[in-house]
């Protein structure tokens, strides 16, 4: 960040949004709030997530369920790593140098990021094979195959942010630390070495795959509704054109890939002209860093909640805690009205 970010010249807070500042309080509160109301999202999101699919075994026959479970603990972590910021805001002491910690956040919130991103980009191909390829599915995508994916996207992860140490920042996840905003700034070439690396080829294997899984289904779509009308003459009634599956599905697609854009356009546009010393704004950095975040609660809820495997598992986990808590209830109920009853014994 530019020297326009540092702050804290008048024994106040260190804080990026300095919007409705109280006197009475001793720490950001726009910040904190922000953070811990995303913490708690995400964390409570991606649990039931995980908790679903280890409860429903029949969700890991979808081989898509490897990489949503894969983006499901690595959305997880950055949920829990949102904790450190938020301390660190609430003037919590901390053990190592603030240099130290805000690099080591920056670097694990990144590669968690670059995971969940790969993840996304996962998920497109496999539904894009999937497909296109119906016959040859099964012996082209193995459960074999699925982990060694998920290794080599975590590894890759690792290697593609671990020049941030030394090369510059890798985005803005940091700089909720005063040492991140004023000392630890961005490199053009390693800016260019993400999006070249990372953040390019994310966006166009999932514009790719997406954009011809839509084609497919307007194809699909229109072929069945010009036998329906075929047959229904042949039989002298009006024949209606209806949409198939392929299209709903194809929508769901639309809206997973308009709500991923949404949400990480603004932080890659800022990321690029930060970088360069087009534009540098704290306000901005914040935003757009947490509303990229952000990203990591609407995963699972758009992914799964989308899956109708899911769906059935998550009303099946829903229906046996309520049995489990009316049982409870019921026997203790039950365990109320025999000791009342046994008191009144007593007193008789």
């Amino acid at each position: 960040m530019n020297s326009s970010l540092v702050g804290n010249q008048s024994g106040r807070p260190f804080c990026l949004l300095a919007i409705s500042y109280l006197e009475t309080i001793n720490f950001c509160l726009l910040e904190v709030v922000i953070i811990v109301f995303l913490m708690v999202l995400i964390i409570s999101g991606n649990i039931i997530v995980i908790f679903v699919f280890h409860c429903a075994p029949l969700l890991n026959h979808h081989t898509t369920s490897y990489f949503i479970q894969t983006m499901a603990y690595a959305d997880l972590l950055v949920g829990v790593s949102c904790l450190v910021p938020s301390l660190s805001l609430l003037h919590y002491p901390i053990v190592l140098s603030e240099s130290l910690v805000c690099q080591i956040f920056g670097y694990v919130v990144s590669v968690l990021k670059s995971v969940s991103m790969a993840s996304l980009a996962c998920i497109s191909i496999d539904r894009y094979i999937a497909i296109t390829k119906p016959l040859t599915y099964n012996t082209l995508v193995t459960p074999w195959r699925l982990r060694i994916c998920i290794l080599t996207i975590w590894v890759y992860s690792c290697l593609v942010f671990l020049p941030s140490f030394h090369w510059g920042k890798p985005g803005y996840h940091g700089d909720v630390f005063q040492w991140c905003a004023s000392s630890w700034n961005t490199d053009p070439y390693f800016t260019l070495f993400i999006v070249v690396m990372l953040y390019a080829p994310a966006a166009f294997i999932v514009c790719f795959t997406y954009f011809n899984i839509f084609r497919i289904c307007q194809q699909h779509t229109k072929e069945i509704n010009e036998r329906r009308v075929r047959f229904s003459s042949q039989d002298g009634e009006a024949g209606e054109a209806q949409p198939c599956p392929d299209k709903r599905y194809a929508m769901v697609l639309f809206r997973i890939t308009s709500v991923f854009y949404i949400l990480w356009l603004p932080y890659i546009i800022y990321f690029l002209l930060e970088s360069s010393n087009v534009y540098s704004n704290r306000v901005a950095s914040f935003l757009t860093t947490w509303l990229a975040i952000s990203n990591s609660f609407c995963n699972c809820v758009i992914y799964s909640l989308s899956n109708s495997v899911f769906q059935k598992g998550l009303k099946r986990l829903s229906g046996a805690i309520c049995a489990s808590c009316a049982r409870q209830r019921v026997a203790k109920d039950s365990s109320t009205s025999r000791s009342k009853r046994s008191s009144n014994g007593c007193h008789v």
